[in-house]
């Protein structure tokens, strides 16, 4: 039984080309003002940090026009022309200042700008994992983890370089174009003409190759959002994969999506390959027209060799510029993609939601009803029908029936993971949808088929209802639940720390620690899918004695596999094809020969006849 993911959303296909095509990739705008707008707003925080980042950009461009000014105009044109040799020394410490200082100024700025971003970083990935916690199970029926991951690692990571450094280098880089210019016609109108003839040949370049590297770069992030799905499938199902000794194979398929993210890496390596080499030749062919007609002008007596060296040293300054502003336009591309992607998922809202008016659920006594609930996942396609019953608080009702004949959902729109969509559910006459969703679930504990527990200590899961429990009240919670002795017999006792995928504990052990944590958080109503099939005798008796101490005294909705539970279920109600088609007690349904009698017979009774 899956509470969180068993739906019948269904329809969702597996295999090496799932992932590519479930990956739904966004062109993103040159330029879109909205997400523009809303990327921003993460910079408010850290206004006064991005302003002090330009501030340092400006000083550092000013700087970088300075130290070719001093070299060309001032040391060669005006003291070595001169043969001031003490001008030239002042002027060669003045150079040596500037650089001292541009260093100091570039050190203050990337910290600045790198202490911004990985709060920003921080915050957008805080942000969005925040609402993943939010969203209803439907939204995670629709979407698989992979790509979710990738979101947040690939697309916020974009996000990040644009707004902790890319708007900033834009900016100083316009500053430093706009400064290299000037001071070009105002040396030599005639050289600045000469050397900007290149620039409208650097622009078309830059232009064709930002519209292929986007198309490159778009379909390279959709190959990295398919093989990271890929890989969070196959890591996930790894025991099923070697179960079935089918390594190779899974390899191959994984190999698959890896060939075609390197070609997409190659591809967008191969266009930048021919943009830089490009840009070069562009540089060369200026730089050699300003030594040709800057030398002559120098022959003829018009201008200055510092001039020139001024100018030679100009282009480097102009052509760098240019380069940024390219990479910054191809991230801003990335980003617009990328901030739609993140802000699709922002803006969905959670289907599950507290009511205005609702109230916290607090004192029940546990009484449950379903009136005339009717349910579907998808349209046009039922689960649910008209289905009614009664609980009295502290009954145990038994759900027994075919596979995909509605159990898991009837528990799944108690636990409110969905909502009905036609009836009511009511606790203690309330209907759940009037009560706010955290208090709601604050009475009801959850004892899944097949156990989970998180990285960290034992102690930890079992506290994970309540992390204000006192290490007394886990212990006593872990005796309740027949845990407590294979835990002190471990190493590190209640400190041992649980391993991916707790391959350190048996099946049994972790479904002991699991029942440890809903007697720990002390629920009124209990949602249980036993599940003891899988160990051996010992241990099923452990843990159903322990499920006998849980469910004293409580409101219990059981999913029956086993024999025990339903002779003691104070009601049973057969399910089939949606609908309760029998209602009574073990006995009652066994006169009347129906469903419920045949899956007595082949369903509970058959395994235990094996065991005799």
């Amino acid at each position: 039984m899956s509470f969180g993911m068993g739906g019948g959303g269904g329809g969702m296909g597996h295999g090496p080309r799932h992932h590519i095509r479930g990956y739904r990739d966004v062109t993103g705008k040159v330029f879109d003002w909205d997400i523009t707008k809303r990327l921003l707003a993460f910079l408010r925080p850290h206004v006064r940090q991005m302003v002090q980042g330009v501030l340092l950009m400006v000083v550092s461009a000013g700087l970088a026009l300075l130290t070719p000014y001093l070299i060309g105009r001032v040391a060669i044109d005006r003291y070595i022309a001169a043969g001031d040799l003490n001008g030239l020394t002042w002027t060669g410490l003045a150079i040596l200042a500037a650089y001292g200082l541009d260093f100091a100024v570039t050190w203050r700025r990337r910290l600045v700008l790198q202490r911004t971003g990985a709060e920003l970083l921080r915050t957008m990935r805080e942000r969005l994992f925040s609402h993943y916690q939010l969203l209803s199970m439907s939204f995670y029926d629709k979407n698989e983890s992979g790509t979710l991951i990738s979101r947040m690692l690939s697309d916020v990571g974009v996000i990040h370089e644009l707004l902790s450094s890319g708007l900033i280098t834009m900016l100083a880089d316009i500053v430093t174009l706009v400064s290299v210019i000037v001071v070009m016609f105002t040396l030599s109108p005639r050289l600045a003409v000469i050397s900007l003839a290149v620039v409208p040949f650097m622009a078309v370049i830059t232009l064709w190759f930002s519209s292929r590297a986007r198309q490159a770069y778009r379909l390279t992030r959709q190959k990295v959002g398919a093989l990271t799905g890929r890989m969070a499938e196959d890591l996930a199902a790894m025991r099923v994969i070697q179960a079935f000794a089918e390594e190779h194979r899974t390899s191959r398929e994984f190999d698959r999506i890896n060939q075609e993210t390197r070609d997409a890496n190659v591809s967008a390596i191969r266009l930048a390959a021919i943009f830089t080499p490009g840009m070069e030749v562009l540089i060369t062919m200026v730089t050699a027209l300003i030594l040709w007609f800057g030398g002559r002008a120098v022959i003829e007596g018009a201008l200055t060799v510092g001039i020139i060296v001024v100018f030679l040293t100009y282009i480097e300054r102009l052509a760098q510029p240019i380069l940024d502003l390219s990479s910054v336009f191809t991230t801003w591309q990335a980003a617009m993609a990328g901030g739609e992607r993140i802000f699709e998922i922002l803006d969905v809202e959670p289907e599950i939601q507290n009511a205005p008016d609702a109230v916290e659920l607090t004192d029940i006594e546990g009484r449950v009803e379903f009136d005339d609930v009717s349910f579907r996942y998808v349209e046009n396609s039922p689960v649910l029908h008209n289905v009614s019953v009664e609980i009295e608080a502290g009954d145990t009702v038994a759900l027994v029936g075919p596979t995909g004949a509605g159990k898991t959902t009837i528990a799944s729109l108690l636990m409110r993971f969905y909502d009905v969509d036609e009836g009511a559910i009511r606790i203690d006459g309330r209907d759940i949808r009037k009560v706010t969703v955290e208090t709601l679930r604050k009475q009801l504990g959850v004892v899944p088929q097949e156990p989970f527990l998180f990285q960290g200590t034992i102690a930890y899961n079992i506290a994970f209802g309540r992390p204000d429990a006192t290490r007394e009240e886990v212990v006593a919670a872990a005796k309740a639940a027949n845990a407590h002795e294979f835990i002190a017999a471990l190493p590190g006792g209640y400190d041992t720390e649980i391993q991916e995928e707790s391959t350190n504990l048996s099946l049994g052990q972790r479904q002991l620690v699991c029942l440890a944590r809903v007697i720990l958080s002390q629920p009124k109503i209990l949602v249980l899918d036993e599940a003891t099939s899988s160990v051996d005798l010992r241990t099923e008796g452990l843990i159903q004695d322990a499920m006998e101490t849980l469910m004293s005294g409580r409101t219990s909705l059981v999913i029956a596999h086993r024999l025990a539970t339903v002779q003691r279920a104070s009601k049973i109600l057969v399910i089939d094809g949606g609908r309760i088609v029998e209602e009574g007690t073990h006995e009652e349904l066994l006169e009347q020969k129906g469903l419920y009698a045949h899956l007595y017979e082949t369903q509970f009774l058959a395994p235990v006849l094996e065991q005799i």
